[in-house]
């Protein structure tokens, strides 16, 4: 079994790549830090979620 999202996890975490699709990395630790520049999270574990499923997306896409 995989990993349950929501769909607010997806939504924002989708929208962040469109609109700044340069900005974001593979890099988990690196895209925590820079989600508190575009997003005003309510707290650290969704803030952690949206950063683990960008993640997830660009490998994704990097595979294609």
């Amino acid at each position: 079994m995989g990993k349950v999202r929501t769909i607010l996890i997806k939504k924002v975490s989708k929208e962040l790549i469109n609109k700044y699709p340069d900005v974001f990395t593979t890099d988990f630790d690196s895209n925590k830090r820079l989600l508190d520049k575009y997003i005003e999270a309510d707290s650290k574990h969704l803030r952690n979620r949206i950063s683990g499923y960008i993640v997830n997306l660009l490998k994704i896409r990097e595979k294609e």
